[in-house]
């Protein structure tokens, strides 16, 4: 049951009329009652004005209950006033004051609720309360209020002090009681953008089969074929639109900040934008693949021209939808597509060809946690032996080095064997690879050999190749194509697995089951909450414009429109007990 429902909502206009007068009539202050005075932080969205007095606060009491409602006391409203607005980091926040009349006994604030009666939403940052005896009551919201026109009831806020169950005060327990079972719903209906309902789904909305087949995905979640972990029930239909769409149920609880969905959306596209864009290469190029390093130089902002730059620009404004543009122009100032040239180029236009900067970049890059220490050997399955690698063991015999725990994998063979044919049949020519590493003594990688596994073209069988440092010729050439398909192989795994699948999917569920719950009061809820914030916003922009049909993902990965597939097939090996320190680090040993 919700609480301050409006069933009659025929006598709004009346209502508001009513609670005017009441917030501008300063008679209403008497002798017998006390004044509690506060502060509430309001952070704007671009181009949307605050609320102002259309929002109007209650607060509850923490000491004495009341007992028709069985709720502690509750004050009369006081509308926000006199707002003060200022910038912070190029974001645009209003201080308002409140003055909130109570009956003397009232006690301490324990909890409020706001109501807005604006026609916009606003992000509310923070409260303060102030009572007669100076005590300090503050409330950490960072969540999205809805005008109360779509929500039909009132938000309510509980105070930053934290209460196990059984030591909630009494005045509390109702209205937790009340919050928890609002906030797990009944698993029906398509989600609207104000609901603040945490219910459980599969990933059944990542494929638009209306673009036709080669858009159908599979679900994810609910199978033993495609096991996932669940994420938040919005019920909207799969088949998605030709835009990207900021619309994906979330709720308000979990919603960006205006300022950080400004900066996340740019920094996506920023770094994508050439690749969602289906003509960028003819802004560089006119072939479909690049065929010089000079073609990929130009792709950065220090080469492009201001025609390039503009050009890119109006197309990415025709790509989104008129409020995500604006919100991008509003984060970002500068170029839309801009791509610093990386530091390590800069410095030396040939580094990346050299193996000390591949074996660099493998520790300090993306991906270093891929890495294991060889336990036996040769791996199953793996065609090296001791002769190809004992030579280049900085004067250690096989033995000695193994024993030293000096020689490592980066394997990325046994679980892509299954995917490569029908990545080829899809125009991909990918390879499976292990890529053998000594640790030399001043602690750097030196690779030893790259085994590529591939399909044969005209049986079933899988075929390998050996591949080891050349220094000039064939030899070098051959050597640098296993190195990219190892750093082809690296990346999808970083993104697909490492950043997706094991920092934001799996998260997901663990969010909606602590707000289902977990009350905000819980201690164990307070230690969790800024470890979740924003993910499961992310996340759902993730399913726009990321890991969806047609994504970014499936467009920049060698894996296409198999890459959910495969995380789902690596998902069957995450368990959680191996998440933490030092698990995580004798399973890699």
């Amino acid at each position: 049951m919700d609480y301050h429902r409006h069933p009659c909502y025929s006598m709004q206009e009346c209502y508001n009329a009513v609670q005017s007068r009441i917030c501008n009539n300063p008679q209403e202050e008497t002798s017998n009652r006390y004044i509690i005075n506060g502060k509430v932080v309001i952070e704007h969205s671009p181009g949307l004005s605050g609320p102002g007095k259309s929002a109007s606060l209650q607060i509850y009491s923490l000491t004495e209950m009341d007992p028709n409602t069985m709720k502690g006391k509750l004050s009369r409203k006081a509308c926000l006033k006199q707002g003060k607005s200022s910038k912070e980091n190029g974001t645009k926040i209003t201080t308002y004051k409140i003055k909130l009349h109570v009956e003397p006994g009232f006690g301490y604030p324990g909890a409020f609720v706001i109501e807005n009666n604006h026609k916009n939403r606003f992000f509310l940052q923070s409260a303060t309360l102030v009572t007669p005896e100076n005590k300090v009551i503050h409330f950490d919201c960072r969540s999205w209020v809805y005008p109360i026109k779509k929500t039909r009831a009132s938000r309510v806020f509980f105070s930053n002090t934290c209460y196990l169950p059984s030591q909630t005060p009494a005045c509390l327990v109702e209205l937790r009681k009340e919050e928890l079972q609002n906030l797990r719903g009944e698993g029906t209906g398509e989600r609207k953008e104000w609901d603040r309902i945490y219910d459980y789904d599969v990933y059944d909305d990542l494929g638009n089969p209306d673009k036709g087949p080669d858009h159908v995905r599979p679900v994810l979640g609910g199978s033993d074929s495609h096991p996932y972990p669940r994420r938040v029930r919005t019920g909207r239909p799969a088949t998605q639109n030709e835009t990207i769409n900021l619309d994906t149920y979330v709720p308000p609880d979990e919603r960006c900040s205006p300022k950080k969905l400004s900066e996340f959306i740019a920094n996506a596209i920023q770094a994508t934008a050439h690749f969602l864009l289906p003509e960028a290469k003819s802004l560089t190029h006119d072939s479909t693949s690049f065929e010089s390093f000079n073609e990929i130089r130009d792709l950065y902002s220090d080469n492009r021209s201001p025609v390039m730059k503009g050009t890119a620009t109006e197309k990415m404004k025709k790509l989104l939808p008129a409020e995500l543009f604006k919100e991008i122009s509003h984060a970002s100032k500068q170029d839309h597509i801009k791509f610093p040239l990386p530091q390590i180029i800069r410095a030396n236009e040939l580094a990346w060809s050299l193996d000390e900067e591949f074996g660099r970049q493998m520790l300090a890059g993306t991906n270093p946690t891929r890495i294991q220490c060889l336990r036996e050997f040769p791996p199953q399955g793996s065609f090296v032996t001791k002769s190809d690698i004992e030579q280049n063991l900085a004067g250690l015999s096989f033995e000695q080095a193994m024993n030293q725990w000096r020689i490592f994998v980066l394997d990325h063979h046994d679980y892509l064997l299954p995917f490569l044919r029908k990545m080829m049949s899809d125009g991909v020519c990918p390879c499976a690879t292990r890529t053998f590493l000594f640790l030399r003594n001043d602690a750097t990688l030196k690779p030893l050999v790259i085994e590529l596994s591939y399909p044969d073209s005209f049986s079933n069988e899988m075929r390998c190749w050996l591949i080891f440092p050349g220094k000039e010729g064939i030899d070098r050439a051959l050597w640098q194509l296993a190195r990219a398909h190892v750093a082809s192989n690296d990346s999808a795994y970083h993104q697909l697995i490492s950043h997706w699948l094991h920092t934001h999917a799996v998260v997901e569920p663990f969010i909606i089951a602590t707000r289902r719950q977990l009350s905000v009061m819980h201690p164990v809820h307070r230690l969790l909450d800024p470890h979740f914030k924003d993910t499961m916003h992310i996340n759902a922009l993730a399913r726009n414009m990321l890991i969806n049909s047609g994504g970014i993902l499936e467009t920049t990965l060698f894996t296409g429109k198999f890459s959910m597939e495969l995380s789902s097939e690596l998902y069957k090996e995450w368990r959680f007990d191996h998440q933490a320190l030092p698990s995580d680090l004798i399973k890699r040993q």
